[in-house]
């Protein structure tokens, strides 16, 4: 694959996940979060299914694989994706963005709870500090005192940050449950998501899946964006980013971001931006990149070249 090719998918794929949350947001015009949540997943389900059929890729056929990927679908998917939408009634969805970014810190604590290998260094506990600390300034708890009526407020960037924190159970979960599987990351992908729209429409009568629709063109668009882009063909192309640079590079995805879902929010909704945003949201990815050892931290009395940096995973 070209340089340029593989290039141009990455941005796409930075826009087409930074813009999910302005979709979101306006699907919400016409449809309950339950609705937005299994519409995307139906929608990508087909998508994927589709590439399946084209591909001739062969399905996952072993209960244990298909047991591990059902467990995966409810943290990655269906959880994640219900949270997201419901938040989108009360925040604006470029806050909703800058919170998705906590998303590496997320993977990290529960990496550092659950699995054996994995161990808290210096450089990952300045870096933790650091992205809490950027939470506490986007969040600005301090706007929201004494105010009742911001309690819907504050619930949502709570859910936001528990759908991060499935996001981080649902990566740890797939480096454990999936490290001896053989099949590939598009057969992967097509099975968590159908799994996930199964599972969604089960819950659908608990969740209000079943409420009126107000169908619109700019609802219809937005789904579909959702759906076939956001939750079927982005799978495809970060398989193929990550296969050409590797999945540390791709995972700088998760900087850009909140950068297009914070200037898409201004200017097609019009939302507002107040500093504590970006300057929590600075601080949080600071955080993630001295947490994965790409910023080294000097201590007292060593020089540039004998600064030492630590390493996700190591």
């Amino acid at each position: 694959m070209r340089a340029g090719s593989v290039g141009a998918q990455f941005v796409v794929l930075a826009v087409v996940w930074g813009a999910s949350f302005l979709f979101m947001k306006v699907s919400l015009d016409g449809m309950s979060p339950a609705q937005v949540m299994l519409g995307r997943l139906a929608l990508g389900a087909i998508f994927l299914a589709m590439v399946m059929a084209v591909s001739r890729r062969r399905w996952p056929r072993t209960a244990r694989t298909w047991g591990a990927l059902a467990v995966i679908s409810v943290f990655l998917c269906v959880a994640p994706f219900l949270l997201y939408a419901w938040a989108g009634q009360y925040i604006p969805s470029g806050l909703s963005s800058i919170y998705n970014a906590t998303t590496p810190i997320a993977t990290l604590l529960v990496a550092l709870t659950v699995l054996p290998d994995e161990r808290l260094t210096r450089t990952r506990t300045v870096g933790l500090m650091i992205a809490a600390v950027g939470v506490v300034v986007v969040a600005a708890p301090w706007n929201a005192l004494g105010a009742v009526q911001d309690g819907p407020v504050i619930l949502a960037q709570l859910a936001c940050l528990g759908a991060c924190l499935c996001y981080g159970i649902a990566f740890v979960l797939s480096r454990r449950l999936l490290r001896a599987n053989e099949h590939d990351p598009t057969t992967i992908a097509a099975s968590q998501v159908g799994l996930a729209a199964v599972i969604g429409f089960m819950l659908a009568p608990f969740v209000g899946g079943f409420e009126p629709i107000r169908l619109s063109p700019s609802v219809v668009a937005s789904m579909l964006v959702l759906g076939v882009l956001g939750t079927g063909l982005a799978y495809i192309w970060n398989t193929r980013v990550i296969a050409a640079w590797g999945a540390t590079t791709v995972s700088t995805v998760t900087y850009v971001t909140p950068v297009v879902g914070v200037i898409l929010g201004i200017l097609v909704l019009g939302e507002s931006l107040h500093w504590n945003e970006p300057a929590g949201g600075v601080l949080v990815i600071l955080g993630i990149l001295i947490s994965q050892g790409r910023l080294t931290l000097r201590r007292p009395g060593r020089t540039a070249g004998q600064a030492t940096t630590a390493v996700l995973g190591s």
